[in-house]
C-alpha cells in the first residue's frame, strides 16, 4: 500500500461502497491555508464532531538533508525537541547554561582524543571502533569521568519529562514525533479549549529551545540504533540494501544515522542545524477538529508569528539520481523466512506518473492481487501474502515487490514468477473491470483512514513535506483518471531489466521465525520485530504501560497491514508487564 493511498478525498469511499457516483467537487476536504509573515504555513480543517483537535507541525528536514559526518542529526533533533525550554524542564536555566558550556568544552577535548584514535586506526595500531571501550585511552577515561560528574550535577537542575507532563495534565494525548527521509513531524491531540496551550508550548520549543542532556541523549539515540538495526535479524541487511539501491541520492544512509556519526555529533553542529531547518520558513503546522479558524489564525500570529524567519534559507538538494547500468543483487543469511524482494526506481511524490504506479502496485498486492493469485494460489511457490509497495519520496521513489518462499521451492522460482507478473503488465493491458475494482478498493481504504482528525492532520503534514498537501483533494481525480494504457506505459517505462535491484534472504541454519510475527504482512514485520526487541529490554512497568497506551491508540487508526502488528505488540507489552510484576512479588 502506497503512502499516497493512506488518505484521499473525504467521503469518497462511503459513496463508492453504496455504488453511487460521486463528483470530485463534492469530496474535497475544506482545508484553509495561511502563510504567516515569517513564512510558516498553517493548514486548518474544521470538524465539530467532538470538543478536541489534532495538532502537529512538520519541519521539512529529514535524513536526506544531512551532510557526511552528521548522519542521524535529524533524528537526534526529534529527541532533543522534547527536552524543554528555558522555562520548561529546568529548576535554574542560568545555572544549567553554565554547566552545558563546561560539558561542551569537555566533549571538545574528548573529540581531540578520538581524532588521535582515528589516526591510530588508520595506521593499524588499534582495531574496531574508536568508540569501543577497549580502545579508550587513560585521558579519555579521565575526561569521561569528569563529563559524568557534570551530567550528574546538571541532573539535579532538570525536571524530567516536564514537557510531556504539562500536556498530560491538561488532557492532551498521543504526544509523539517521527523522523523520515524528508521530514520530522511532531503531533498530539488536545482538548479544544487547550489549543492556546498547544500554540504556546510548540512555539516555545521553537523560540527558546534548550538542548539539555545533549550528550546523554545522543547515547540514547545510539542505543536505539542498536535495538532497531544491529539487534534486528534483517534490518542491518536492509540498511545495506538501501545504500546499494539509492547510490547517489541522500536516501542512501539510514534515518537513524551511521554509528560513528551519531557518536560524534556536537552541540555546535546541532545549533547550526536547528537555525537552518527549524526556522518558520521551513515549517508547516496542521490543526484539525473543533476550531474557530479566525481565532486559530490569531493564535498562530501571536505565538508562531514571534519566531524570526531564518537568516539563511535551507540549501536545496541538487544531487540527481544516476542511471543504473546493470542489475544488482544482494544475498543475506538471517534468522528469517527465505524470501525474494525486487526493487526498481520509480518517481517522486509530485510526479505525473505517480498515480498510475500506485494503481499498478495495488493491482499486484493483497489477497485479491495478481501476485497472490499467481504465486500462492496457482503455483504454490510462495507462502503468506506477497506484496507490492510504491513509495514516492520528495526527490525520487521506488516500487518494490516480494514474497516469502514456500517450503520445497527456490529463490530462482519466486524471482522468475515475480518478474513474470511485471512482464504481463507490460504485455497485456489490464481489463477495465479489474482496474476499477482496484480503484474502488483504494479509495475505500483511503476514506477509512480519514475518519479521525488525527489521521487527517498527519496526512496533511506528510503530503506537504513530500511536495504538495493538495494531493489530499486531488487523489480522487488522479486515481480515477488512470487508464489501462497508463498502467501498461508505466510498467514498460520504469521497470527495465538493467534497473532491477534484488535482495534474497535465506534462513540461518537452526533458526525459526516467531510464528506470530511470521503471520504478519511483510511490510509490518520489521516494525514488529524492532518494537518487540525494545520491549524485551524494558524493566520499568510504568514505562511499559505508557507505551501500551500509545500503541493501543495507534492501533485504532492504523492501516490494516499494521493493525495486526500493533495488536501483537500490545499483547507482548501486557505479557512483559505481568512478567515484571510477578518477578517483583517473588522478590
Amino acid at each position: 500500500m502506497s503512502v499516497r493511498h493512506m488518505v484521499t478525498a473525504f467521503g469518497v469511499a462511503a459513496v463508492l461502497l453504496t455504488g453511487v457516483a460521486v463528483h470530485a467537487e463534492e469530496a474535497r476536504v475544506p482545508v484553509r491555508e495561511i502563510t504567516l509573515d515569517n513564512g510558516l504555513k498553517l493548514l486548518l480543517v474544521e470538524r465539530h464532531d467532538a470538543p478536541a483537535v489534532a495538532a502537529g507541525w512538520a519541519a521539512h528536514v529529514g535524513s536526506a538533508n544531512e551532510v557526511p559526518g552528521q548522519t542521524g542529526i535529524a533524528h537526534l533533533f526529534e529527541h532533543m525537541m522534547f527536552k524543554g525550554t528555558t522555562t520548561i524542564g529546568t529548576r535554574d536555566a542560568a545555572a544549567e547554561a553554565v554547566i552545558m558550556g563546561k560539558l561542551d568544552g569537555l566533549r571538545s577535548d574528548m573529540e581531540k582524543e578520538y581524532s588521535l584514535l582515528r589516526a591510530a586506526k588508520r595506521r593499524g595500531e588499534i582495531t574496531g571502533s574508536v568508540y569501543d571501550p577497549a580502545n579508550e585511552t587513560p585521558k579519555l577515561a579521565e575526561l569521561r569521568q569528569r563529563l559524568g560528574d557534570l551530567q550528574a550535577e546538571q541532573a539535579k537542575l532538570i525536571v524530567k519529562e516536564e514537557f510531556e507532563t504539562v500536556y498530560a495534565r491538561e488532557g492532551a494525548s498521543s504526544l509523539n514525533a517521527f523522523t523520515d527521509y524528508d521530514m520530522t513531524v511532531f503531533f498530539c491531540n488536545v482538548p479544544a479549549n487547550k489549543l492556546e496551550l498547544w500554540f504556546w508550548m510548540e512555539s516555545e520549543r521553537l523560540l527558546h529551545p534548550v538542548f539539555r542532556e545533549f550528550y546523554s541523549e545522543r547515547d540514547v539515540v545510539r542505543e536505539e540504533r542498536r535495538m532497531r538495526v544491529e539487534s534486528d535479524p534483517t534490518a542491518k541487511f536492509e540498511e545495506q540494501f538501501d545504500a546499494m539501491f539509492w547510490q547517489a541520492l541522500p536516501y542512501h544512509h539510514p534515518v537513524v544515522g551511521w554509528p560513528s556519526d551519531v557518536e560524534s555529533i556536537n552541540r555546535d553542529q546541532a545549533n547550526r542545524f536547528f537555525a537552518t531547518y527549524y526556522a518558520p520558513n521551513n515549517l508547516t503546522a496542521a490543526i484539525v477538529g473543533d476550531l474557530d479558524p479566525d481565532r486559530v489564525i490569531a493564535l498562530a500570529k501571536r505565538y508562531f508569528g514571534r519566531i524570526p524567519r531564518g537568516a539563511t534559507p535551507p540549501p536545496e538538494i541538487v544531487t540527481e539520481p544516476t542511471e543504473q547500468l546493470a542489475p544488482r543483487r544482494m544475498t543475506a543469511v538471517a534468522e528469517t523466512n527465505p524470501s525474494v524482494s525486487l526493487r526498481w526506481h520509480a518517481v517522486p511524490f509530485v510526479h505525473k506518473d505517480a498515480a498510475a504506479l500506485d494503481v499498478m502496485s495495488d493491482l499486484l498486492s493483497g489477497r485479491t492481487g495478481r501476485l497472490y493469485r499467481s504465486l500462492v494460489e496457482s503455483k504454490g511457490i510462495a507462502s503468506g501474502e506477497p506484496y507490492a509497495s510504491m513509495r514516492p519520496l520528495r526527490l525520487d521513489g521506488y516500487l518494490e515487490i516480494g514474497a516469502e518462499i514456500a517450503d520445497g521451492h527456490t529463490h530462482e522460482e519466486v524471482e522468475r514468477a515475480l518478474l513474470d507478473e511485471v512482464e504481463r503488465l507490460k504485455d497485456q493491458p489490464v481489463t477495465s473491470h479489474e482496474l476499477q475494482k482496484v480503484k474502488n478498493q483504494s479509495l475505500a481504504n483511503s476514506f477509512r483512514r480519514l475518519r479521525s482528525n488525527f489521521g487527517l492532520m498527519l496526512q496533511l503534514l506528510i503530503y506537504d513535506a513530500e511536495g504538495d498537501w493538495h494531493y489530499l483533494n486531488d487523489a480522487y481525480q488522479k486515481v480515477q483518471a488512470v487508464t489501462p494504457d497508463d498502467v501498461q506505459r508505466v510498467a514498460r517505462t520504469y521497470f527495465p531489466s538493467e534497473g532491477l535491484d534484488v535482495l534474497w534472504y535465506s534462513r540461518k541454519q537452526g533458526s525459526a521465525e516467531d510464528p506470530e510475527i511470521a503471520a504478519l504482512p511483510p511490510e509490518a514485520k520489521a516494525y514488529a520485530k524492532q518494537m518487540l526487541a525494545r520491549i524485551a529490554k524494558v524493566a520499568d512497568p510504568a514505562s511499559l504501560r505508557k507505551g501500551l497506551q500509545q500503541i493501543q491508540a495507534q492501533a485504532n487508526e492504523a492501516p490494516d497491514e499494521y493493525r495486526a502488528a500493533l495488536l501483537l505488540i500490545a499483547s507482548r507489552i501486557e505479557a512483559r508487564i505481568a512478567e515484571l510484576e510477578a518477578a517483583k512479588k517473588e522478590n
